[in-house]
């Protein structure tokens, strides 16, 4: 365990969670403590008002990659538009806001993959949909760590601990903390002296898209690449005396490469999507911003077309990461859509939004007159095997666009269920 720096919420920008992930059987493996809260709330140990929905009672053992046969085909195959997808697809935005950018991969039939996009390479602020360039970085380190051996990289997610310190601080979404033993759970915000797994981290970083949970991952991605095979035996004061005695602007480096490299290794170029910056103010005391942050519909829907191949890292990285976007809990903005009840749905949601009220014009929570950057990343698997993935992005200026988001879910799995 180790204490690093404090970590400010970026003034007038605010990113938003998600909802619980990973599937809800997943305790034994991962020890995510709050996997087995919602395991007891199904076996009907413990009574809730708001029950999964069904596409949410997935077993992590019934998770699979739908790409695998053809994880030897280019990117490009997968990107050639379909006719009549596209048609359909642009008639959905007459009368919307040119901001919305999108790009949708019909996996259904892999033999007969479709493909339509809207304005897929506009950059867009990715928000907390960036923190899954984190999640390649840490499980890229744990390769490097163990290439040999997926059950010690698992044990290594599972049973080392770090402390929060001022890293975690002070980002305003709770993290859900549930003791097994008590079968109490709180809700609160992190703070400094809180300690959980790397798994843990990781799920707070995604589910409830935590800010300084997602720089405490990053945190430990640059550790493993400073450290390598030192890793896993480091101490809290080793990692402080790195940060305190390397120069800063070799940490940046680092820092940069890390969550950025990865993503150039699976074809995704610097202008589709890149991470610039810690998601917590408190790591510029170390790690310095480099290059911003953009993303476009086509460098994340690259990512989740590698994915699905099983291409991330390798085929059991994939799978874990798949694993780990998995919602089993409240369904917001694009996987709220009551079309996508029945549907396993793999999500992370992110907006960023900033005002500046001396304009005079309306401006709030989720509705910058700045910025009001919506986006939402998903892969739909429905039971009839109906299969697909849509990355959507948006900037529509004094809205809150949650309502857009479920509008287009709806209109677009009408569109992909049709054929």
């Amino acid at each position: 365990m180790y204490t690093a720096i404090k970590l400010l919420t970026l003034p007038l920008l605010f990113l938003i969670l998600s909802a619980f992930l990973y599937p809800i059987d997943g305790y034994e493996r991962t020890g995510i403590k709050r996997l087995k809260r919602l395991e007891l709330i199904q076996l009907g140990e413990i009574k809730t008002t708001t029950p999964l929905p069904s596409g949410a009672l997935r077993s992590w053992n019934d998770i699979s990659l739908n790409l695998q046969a053809l994880n030897q085909d280019s990117l490009s195959t997968f990107f050639k538009e379909d006719v009549q997808l596209q048609k359909d697809i642009s008639g959905l935005f007459r009368g919307l806001d040119k901001s919305y950018s999108l790009s949708v991969v019909d996996i259904s039939d892999p033999a007969k993959v479709r493909y339509a996009h809207r304005n897929e390479t506009l950059g867009y602020q990715p928000g907390s949909v960036g923190k899954l360039a984190v999640l390649v970085a840490i499980f890229t380190q744990l390769e490097k760590i163990y290439p040999d051996s997926w059950e010690n990289r698992m044990a290594l997610l599972k049973n080392r601990s770090v402390k929060s310190g001022v890293w975690g601080l002070t980002d305003e979404h709770t993290v859900p903390i549930y003791n097994i033993e008590k079968n109490t759970l709180v809700k609160r915000q992190v703070i400094a002296s809180d300690v959980f797994t790397l798994y843990e981290w990781v799920d707070h970083m995604l589910s409830v898209s935590n800010n300084g949970a997602a720089s405490i991952v990053w945190r430990e991605a640059l550790l493993m690449a400073a450290f390598g095979n030192e890793y896993p035996e480091l101490t809290e004061e080793q990692a402080l005396a790195y940060f305190k005695e390397t120069p800063k602007k070799e940490l940046t480096d680092l820092g940069n490469d890390v969550v950025n490299l990865p993503l150039r290794a699976l074809g995704i170029t610097t202008d589709e999507w890149r991470l610039g910056s810690f998601f917590t103010r408190g790591a510029n005391t170390y790690v310095g911003d480099k290059g911003g942050s953009i993303g476009t519909p086509l460098g994340l829907m690259k990512f989740l077309v590698m994915l699905e191949q099983g291409n991330v890292i390798d085929e059991a990285s994939s799978l874990e990461m798949k694993r780990l976007m998995y919602m089993t809990d409240r369904r917001i903005r694009y996987a709220q859509s009551p079309a996508l009840k029945e549907a396993a749905v793999y999500f992370k949601s992110g907006s960023l939004y900033k005002c500046d009220r001396s304009k005079g014009e309306p401006c709030g929570k989720y509705q910058g007159n700045v910025q009001n950057f919506m986006n939402s990343v998903i892969i739909v698997e429905h039971p009839d095997n109906c299969r697909y993935m849509v990355v959507l992005m948006s900037n529509v200026l004094r809205k809150n666009s949650a309502s857009d988001h479920m509008y287009l879910a709806s209109a677009i799995d009408k569109i992909i269920r049709k054929g």
